[in-house]
């Protein structure tokens, strides 16, 4: 672990595209101060009509230039932060803090048992140490059909959650995961088919 202390956390990268961007963005940049030119060569006189409707537009264009100047400061040069999970795991593992999750649900006609299960078991499986993460159900008594639904996910998640962990399954709800998973060869096969069943 002595030596996973020096490895960064993340990595900054700039993005693509950003020289056309930047390109762009100094066109428009000349087109406003063409406008503001014409503006000020091109003052109604004070006994001219419109003179006021004049500096209302005059002041709306300028208010939308410095908004405009604003936000192109913020994209001008836009970086991207990836982060590296498995290195923030290894460094901080002992130190992360205790997590309680609520899940709640009111009624099982809009808000179906497996829905809510698979979200408790989903959660269940996150790649956390398991003595810090509480997750919590809260259903207002609204039916003995989720009662018996958290049961069943209570000894679903006794081969859920080590099979997530010990392959490293993404999704983790096991309804999007049997979706759009193919059944693996070899090793992983026979817990498979424990699971799956």
């Amino acid at each position: 672990m002595g030596n996973n202390d020096n490895l960064p956390l993340f990595v900054t990268k700039s993005a693509k595209g950003s020289i056309l961007f930047q390109f762009y963005t100094l066109l428009i940049l000349i087109g406003i101060c063409f406008i503001f030119l014409y503006r000020l060569i091109h003052i109604p006189a004070k006994e001219e009509a419109g003179r006021w409707a004049w500096m209302g537009l005059f002041l709306s264009e300028l208010w939308f230039c410095i908004f405009w100047f604003l936000t192109m400061v913020v994209r001008w040069n836009p970086i991207y932060r990836y982060t590296f999970k498995d290195r923030l795991s290894l460094r901080y593992e002992k130190v992360l803090p205790s997590i309680d999750i609520f899940v709640c649900t009111a009624d099982y006609m809009t808000e179906p048992p497996l829905m809510v299960i698979n979200t408790v078991l989903s959660v269940m499986a996150y790649d956390y140490p398991s003595e810090k993460l509480s997750v919590y159900l809260s259903d207002d008594g609204g039916s003995d059909l989720t009662f018996y639904a958290m049961v069943e996910a209570s000894r679903f998640s006794k081969i859920w959650i080590p099979f997530c962990k010990m392959f490293k399954v993404e999704p983790r709800s096991p309804e999007a995961y049997f979706r759009i998973a193919v059944e693996p060869l070899g090793e992983p096969a026979k817990e498979w088919s424990t699971v799956k069943v």
